[in-house]
C-alpha cells in the first residue's frame, strides 16, 4: 500500500465525468426522441407535451443506473480498480502496524441493548483476532430516551468491561438530552473526544465489521493525508422474511458493479452514508456542523439526513472524500417488512427534501451539489412516475374516446391517415427494458461466469431462479411505494413533520388487519384504474397490469412477503441465497439466529409460526 495512493488520483476525474455525462445525455435524447415519435408530438397538444417533459427526467434516472452498472462490469471483466485503474487495489496487501488512534462509534437510541452490544462485541473480538486492538477504542453512544432501556444498556456496558479481554477499550455515554439526533450525539462525541483520536469509524446500531477492514481503512486514512473520508459498501445480512431476504439478494448481487461504476466517476467527491465509514476527526470537527436552517419543520429546523450534508461541507473543506466497495466486511440489517422499510424513508424523504435548501450553499463542490440533487431525486421520482402514469393515461383515454381526427377543420380531398409508429414503439420498449434490466444482466453475467461467485448465491441454477423471483417481487412492491413515498412529499410539502422513533430490529410480520388498513386506498386506487381503462382505454390495460395487479395485492404482498416463514422456505429451497449464508465470516456467526443455526445442523430448515405483531411507527400507506 504506497502513501498517497488515493490522494494522487483526485485530480483526474474530469475525462470520467465526461463519458458517463455523453452516455447519459445521448441515451436519454434518443429514447425521449422516440417517445416524441410514438406521441406524434407534432401535433403540439398539451397532454402530449406533459407526458414528454416528464418522461425525460426520469429516463436519465435510470439511464444514470445503467451506465454506472455498465462501467462496473466492464472494470470487473477487465480487473481494474475503479479509483486508479490498476490491477491491485489500494486496500489490498497486507497491513503495516498502525500508529494512528482510531475511535469506534455506535450511537443508539432506545435498542435492544442485547442485540447492539453483541454487534459491538463481534466488532471489537474481529478487530482483537488482528492482532492491532491497541490502536481502537470502542464507545457506545447512548440517546435513549427510556430509563429502563438505558439501566439496561449500563448493566450491559459493566458486563462486558468485566468480561471481555481488553474490555478497558469499551465505554459508554448516555447524553441527557438528544439534541440533534444521531448528528448532535456525534458531534458531541468529538468536541469532547475527537481531539484524542485521528480517526473514528461510525456504527448504526444494526451494524457490524470485520476487523481487517477497519485495520485497513485506517492504514488508508495514514496513507492517504488529504482523505477526509473513506464509505465501504455494506451488504445487508441477517433477516429471515421473505421481503428482506428479497433486498438483501438485490443488494448482493446487483450492488458491487453499481457502486463501483460510481466510484469510477466520483473519485475524490463521494457521498457518505452515515455508517461503516471511516472519518479523520480533525476534518470532521473544522466542518462537519449542521446548520439549522430557517423555518419550521418539516423544510426547516434540524437536518435530518446529515450524511450527505457532513460529505459536502467535508468536501468544501478541503478534504477528499473516497468510496471503496472492493473492501467488503461491512454490514448492516434491513427492516423485515414493507411497512416497516416505508416507515424508515419516511425521514429519509423529509431530511433529502431539506437538501433543497443547501443546493445553492457557497463553496460547495459540484458533485457535491449533485449528491444533494440526487437524493431529492431519489424520492422525488416516485411522484414523476406517477404523474407520468396518469398523464399516459389519460392520453390513451382521450384517444380511445376521440377516435383519430381523419379530417381537419380546413377542407381537404384526402384523409389524415394515421401513421405507423410500430417501429419507434417497439425500439422505446426495448431501450427501456434494456436501461431496467440491462444492470440486473450484467451482474448474474458476471456471477455466472465465476463458479466461485456462482456458488456463494446457491448456484447457477438457483441464483438464475432466485433473480427471476426478485425482479417479480421487486416489479409488484414498486407501484406501491411509489404512492407510499408520493404521499410522504404530499405531506411534507403540506408541512407534516415526522417524528424519530427507534428501528424495529427483529423480524417481525405484518397482520392482515394492519395491512388492510395501511394499503385500502392503494387497493381501491388500483382496481379503479383496472377499471376505467377496461371501459375507456382497454388497448392500453395489458401495459399497466404489473402497476394494477402490484396495488391490488399490495396487502396479501406485503403479510407474505413479511413472514418468516416464506422467509425460511425459500431458503431451504435454495432460492435468494447470500454469499454469507453460504460461508458466514466470524463476525457474524454469533449473530445468526439460533434456529438458523440449528436448522443447518440438520441440514433442514423448520417452518415454525411467527407470532405477527402490529407496525408501528409513520403510517406508512393508503
Amino acid at each position: 500500500m504506497s502513501a498517497g495512493s488515493l490522494d494522487r488520483h483526485a485530480g483526474s476525474s474530469a475525462w470520467r465525468r465526461l463519458l458517463l455525462a455523453l452516455l447519459v445525455v445521448l441515451t436519454t435524447a434518443v429514447g425521449s426522441i422516440l417517445m416524441a415519435h410514438v406521441l406524434g408530438l407534432e401535433k403540439g397538444r398539451p397532454l402530449d407535451l406533459a407526458l414528454l417533459a416528464l418522461f425525460a427526467p426520469g429516463f436519465a434516472w435510470i439511464a444514470l443506473s445503467f451506465w454506472a452498472s455498465t462501467i462496473g462490469f466492464a472494470l470487473h471483466v477487465l480487473g481494474r480498480h475503479p479509483v486508479t485503474l490498476k490491477r491491485h487495489a489500494p486496500s489490498s496487501g497486507p497491513v503495516p502496524p498502525l500508529a494512528s488512534r482510531t475511535a469506534i462509534l455506535m450511537p443508539v437510541y432506545n435498542e435492544d441493548p442485547q442485540q447492539a452490544f453483541g454487534r459491538v462485541v463481534s466488532t471489537f473480538r474481529s478487530v482483537a483476532a488482528t492482532g492491532q486492538l491497541d490502536a481502537f477504542d470502542f464507545f457506545i453512544l447512548s440517546d435513549s430516551t427510556d430509563d429502563a432501556v438505558a439501566r439496561q444498556e449500563l448493566v450491559a456496558w459493566m458486563s462486558l468491561r468485566d468480561s471481555l479481554a481488553s474490555g478497558r477499550r469499551l465505554f459508554y455515554r448516555r447524553r441527557p438530552q438528544n439534541v440533534g439526533r444521531k448528528a448532535g450525539n456525534i458531534a458531541d462525541w468529538v468536541a469532547m473526544y475527537g481531539a484524542r483520536y485521528d480517526h473514528m469509524i461510525v456504527l448504526d446500531a444494526d451494524s457490524v465489521m470485520s476487523g481487517d477492514t477497519i485495520v485497513r481503512l485506517a492504514a488508508l486514512m495514514e496513507d492517504n493525508p488529504r482523505t477526509g473520508i473513506i464509505q465501504t459498501l455494506s451488504q445487508s445480512v441477517g433477516r429471515e422474511t421473505s421481503f428482506a431476504r428479497t433486498l438483501q439478494f438485490a443488494s448482493r448481487l446487483y450492488g458491487p458493479l453499481a457502486a463501483a461504476g460510481h466510484s469510477f466517476w466520483q473519485l475524490s467527491e463521494a457521498n457518505y452514508y452515515g455508517h461503516n465509514a471511516i472519518l479523520r476527526t480533525a476534518a470532521f470537527a473544522a466542518h462537519g456542523t449542521l446548520p439549522t436552517l430557517p423555518g419550521r419543520a418539516p423544510l426547516g429546523g434540524e437536518i435530518l439526513s446529515h450524511d450527505f450534508v457532513e460529505a459536502a461541507f467535508i468536501r468544501r473543506g478541503g478534504w477528499y472524500c473516497w468510496s471503496l466497495p472492493e473492501l467488503g466486511g461491512s454490514y448492516e440489517q434491513l427492516p423485515a417488512n414493507l411497512l416497516d422499510y416505508a416507515a424508515r424513508d419516511r425521514r429519509w424523504v423529509q431530511g433529502n427534501l431539506q437538501h433543497a435548501r443547501l443546493l445553492r450553499a457557497p463553496g460547495l463542490h459540484p458533485v457535491s451539489r449533485l449528491h444533494l440533487a440526487m437524493g431529492i431525486l431519489g424520492y422525488a421520482a416516485s411522484p414523476l412516475w406517477l404523474a407520468f402514469l396518469v398523464v399516459s393515461a389519460a392520453v390513451m383515454i382521450d384517444a380511445g374516446v376521440h377516435g383519430h381526427l381523419y379530417f381537419s377543420a380546413e377542407r381537404t380531398l384526402f384523409p389524415l391517415w394515421p401513421a405507423d409508429r410500430t417501429l419507434e414503439v417497439r425500439s422505446l420498449l426495448g431501450l427501456t427494458a434494456l436501461l431496467l434490466f440491462g444492470p440486473k444482466l450484467l451482474a448474474l453475467g458476471a456471477a455466472l461466469a465465476s463458479p466461485r461467485r456462482a456458488t456463494g448465491f446457491g448456484g447457477r441454477g438457483h441464483m438464475l431462479a432466485s433473480a427471476v423471483l426478485e425482479s417479480a417481487l421487486s416489479m409488484l412492491m414498486a407501484p406501491v411505494m411509489m404512492l407510499i413515498h408520493s404521499q410522504f412529499i404530499a405531506g411534507i410539502l403540506a408541512g407534516r413533520a415526522v417524528g424519530w422513533a427507534s428501528q424495529p430490529r427483529d423480524d417481525r410480520g405484518v397482520p392482515w388487519s394492519t395491512a388492510i388498513a395501511r394499503h385500502a386506498g392503494h387497493m381501491a386506487i388500483g382496481w379503479v384504474a383496472a377499471a376505467t381503462l377496461a371501459v375507456l382505454a382497454p388497448g392500453y390495460l395489458p401495459w399497466l397490469t404489473p402497476v394494477i395487479a402490484g396495488l391490488v395485492l399490495a396487502a396479501p404482498l406485503t403479510v407474505l412477503s413479511s413472514s418468516r416463514r416464506s422467509g425460511l422456505r425459500e431458503q431451504s429451497l435454495g432460492l435468494l441465497i447470500t454469499p454469507e449464508e453460504r460461508d458466514t465470516p466470524s463476525e457474524l456467526r454469533t449473530l445468526l439466529p439460533d434456529r438458523r443455526r440449528r436448522a443447518r445442523a440438520k441440514g433442514t430448515l423448520e417452518a415454525a409460526d411467527v407470532e405477527r405483531t402490529a407496525v408501528e411507527g409513520a403510517g406508512a400507506g393508503g
